[in-house]
């Protein structure tokens, strides 16, 4: 089960009623965090979720909205004495902006693992889950990413127990562990059935509709994108700005054919999304006005008997 929060669904500036896009997704006793701009600290604590949990943070791009509140929250987990390591996964030139603006923080009781990302896709194996960035379209070089957790087939008794398995070997195969026993080794495609559907969570922000957010989006469960503007008029300023009408985000859910989609990073101008998302369901009926702190838990679809 991924518990997800959007911490902060604004875009530019935080405002008294909207913190910047953050995002925060817990599993399995870890936290990652995509984005940190002004403000994410008292997002969280408005949520009442914990720093102590957060081990990778993912930046989508530089631009201050997205990392400004990256020194105080390292000095927060300083001050609350974490010795664990913190993974920053980030566009080229992470190591030197994160040194920058740490020059507010140079000090810390923890190590800082850098991981750059290459080329116009990367995916990395981290806590469980797998994490995958692609590039998309905007001013600077920019990622949207997607995560996701697999799920095994299940456990087929009959097909162990004709292979006479020893039962103390079952736990080690179903975890997707190969076992060596004397002169026999036993896999997990032995006794494991059709992989089943895991969980497909996708995040994309500044950037215009490109088709690399279709192929990574398609069939996710839950898709967060930037609805920069939802006004109509704001199409030309949207391509000028490299940035997304809430209408264009529809037009990508429907085409990647996600569950569901939740509009964010919405400009400062845009005081009430919600008057805008009658359009926005005409295209693709599944689409909700994100809002600082909405949640959901995405979990698992039930075996069929």
């Amino acid at each position: 089960m991924l518990d997800v929060c959007l911490l902060g669904s604004g875009g530019m500036m935080p405002l008294p009623y909207r913190w910047l896009t953050a995002l925060m997704v817990r599993y399995n006793g870890s936290s990652l965090l995509i984005d940190c701009g002004e403000g994410t600290q008292i997002a969280i604590k408005e949520k009442g979720w914990s720093f102590k949990p957060i081990d990778v943070i993912c930046f989508t791009h530089y631009h201050g909205d997205h990392i400004s509140g990256l020194p105080g929250l390292l000095l927060t987990m300083g001050n609350a004495e974490r010795t664990e390591p913190l993974t920053l996964i980030g566009p080229k030139g992470l190591e030197r902006v994160v040194n920058a603006l740490r020059v507010i923080a140079p000090e810390l009781p923890f190590p800082i693992v850098y991981k750059e990302i290459n080329g116009a896709a990367e995916e990395f194996q981290l806590n469980g889950y797998r994490l995958k960035a692609f590039r998309v379209n905007h001013n600077v070089l920019c990622y949207g990413y997607t995560l996701e957790l697999d799920r095994a087939g299940r456990f087929q008794v009959d097909r162990a127990l004709a292979l006479d398995i020893p039962k103390m070997y079952w736990n080690r195969l179903q975890k997707g562990e190969t076992v060596t026993d004397g002169g026999k080794t036993y896999t997990p495609d032995m006794v494991l059935g059709t992989a089943r559907k895991g969980i497909k969570l996708t995040y994309c922000t500044d950037t215009r509709p490109t088709q690399s957010i279709v192929d990574n989006a398609m069939h996710s469960d839950l898709f967060i994108c930037e609805g920069m503007y939802g006004e109509k008029g704001k199409e030309a300023k949207a391509r000028e700005y490299k940035h997304m009408t809430f209408c264009e985000a529809a037009n990508l859910a429907k085409a990647a054919e996600v569950k569901e989609l939740w509009l964010t990073h919405y400009s400062p101008s845009l005081t009430r999304p919600e008057e805008y998302m009658d359009d926005v369901r005409r295209i693709f009926p599944a689409a909700q006005a994100g809002k600082d702190r909405k949640s959901v838990e995405l979990d698992f679809e039930k075996d069929e008997e």
